[in-house]
């Protein structure tokens, strides 16, 4: 791979992602001070800000790069007119990278925002020089390439951005009888502001933050960055379980992307929405838990604490096989019921009422395992608690 300090500059991307920032910060608040700014521009640019962002988040990445659910034509084509509008390159381009970080995550040569190299590199230099991994390998969006829509967002990518960015956001200001002052922020800050938040989950999001499911990589969840980049900042879940349409899976997680996909699905314009089993969540939980709590605990000394950590263990991988053995059930119970369509209506009540069962037994087995990370975690303060050397 070309070193840094070899690989030859990219003008034009310096421009866009340093060269325009600058520009924002001198000229929105010489503008604001000698002009001013009405409400309604502030207005249309936050709502072009949402547009654009949800855009990236419900279009770019979860429905292209994740396949996380399907859209109507409407909505697809929506997504790529507002999210060529962020100036993020086109579908092909963005999920083809994505899918590469995903793969290769963490991994200085082939992941092309990796980490590993540094904040700065992973927010915005891996676009300013021409690495190796900037080199556009469409082989692993097969499924893609074959969208007229996307066809047609990556062949007219240049003429619909200049259109989303000066075009419309022009035709505003003349609406609003101040071209230049509507240029400059829902034009230019907009634009700057949504770059660098959605940039953040490729820096900050593997550097600040929790790793409640997985230390198997840098990415982190984070509630801040998740406010502020429209529901991504749960990126720890993220990079373990991608093909999610949520990030933040619970209720009360800011997470305005999901609840856009779910509202979509009401209205019949989204489908085959994907969601990890609750139980493969907890188990992910329990995994990184029990594996801080070895490192933790002494595995030399055979103290209580250690034996009990061993038997919650044991207890563990029981309630693995238990819901690996019902998942079966419920797979068989399903074939037998595609297989005999012909059965009769006491039959099928007979069905529904084992798959009442095998649910109601698979709530018990998430229920279980909730209490058990209460224990683990009971475990661990106890083990904190003792003077260094106890164990």
């Amino acid at each position: 791979m070309i070193d840094k300090d070899q690989a030859p500059a990219r003008p034009l991307m310096f421009f866009l992602f340093v060269g325009l920032p600058i520009l924002a910060m001198i000229i929105t608040p010489l503008w604001g001070w000698y002009y001013g700014f009405t409400a309604s521009q502030w207005v249309i640019a936050v709502a072009f800000l949402y547009l654009n962002g949800l855009s990236i988040t419900g279009g770019y990445h979860r429905l292209w790069a994740h396949n996380a659910y399907q859209a109507h034509p409407a909505v697809r084509l929506w997504f790529a007119l507002w999210g060529a509008g962020a100036l993020q390159n086109s579908v092909f381009v963005w999920a083809s990278d994505h899918r590469r970080h995903h793969r290769h995550v963490d991994d200085n040569e082939l992941d092309p925002y990796s980490a590993g190299r540094g904040l700065w590199f992973s927010h915005v230099g891996w676009m300013l020089r021409e690495y190796r991994t900037n080199t556009e390998d469409f082989s692993n969006i097969k499924d893609l390439l074959n969208d007229p829509i996307l066809q047609w967002q990556h062949r007219h990518y240049i003429a619909i951005t200049i259109a989303m960015n000066v075009g419309v956001v022009a035709l505003i200001g003349w609406a609003l009888g101040d071209i230049w002052g509507t240029l400059i922020l829902v034009g230019l800050l907009r634009l700057v502001v949504n770059h660098n938040v959605t940039f953040f989950i490729n820096s900050l999001a593997h550097f600040w933050g929790r790793r409640p499911y997985t230390d198997a990589n840098s990415a982190r969840d984070n509630d801040l960055l998740a406010f502020l980049t429209y529901g991504e900042g749960y990126h720890n879940y993220h990079h373990l379980f991608q093909t999610d349409y949520r990030n933040g899976i619970r209720w009360w997680q800011w997470d305005p992307t999901k609840w856009m996909i779910f509202a979509l699905s009401k209205v019949k314009l989204a489908s085959q929405l994907k969601r990890v089993d609750e139980f493969k969540v907890q188990r992910a939980i329990m995994d990184t838990a029990f594996e801080r709590a070895r490192q933790q605990i002494n595995p030399d000394d055979n103290c209580p604490l250690r034996q009990l950590l061993e038997r919650e263990y044991q207890t563990f991988l029981d309630s693995i096989t238990q819901w690996r053995d019902l998942q079966t059930k419920r797979y068989e119970k399903h074939r037998d019921a595609l297989d005999g369509a012909w059965l009769e209506h006491r039959a099928r009540l007979l069905k529904k009422w084992e798959d009442t069962h095998i649910t109601d037994q698979l709530k018990a087995l998430e229920s279980s395992l909730q209490q058990q990370r209460r224990r683990l975690q009971l475990i661990l303060e106890q083990s904190r608690a003792l003077p260094v050397g106890a164990l």
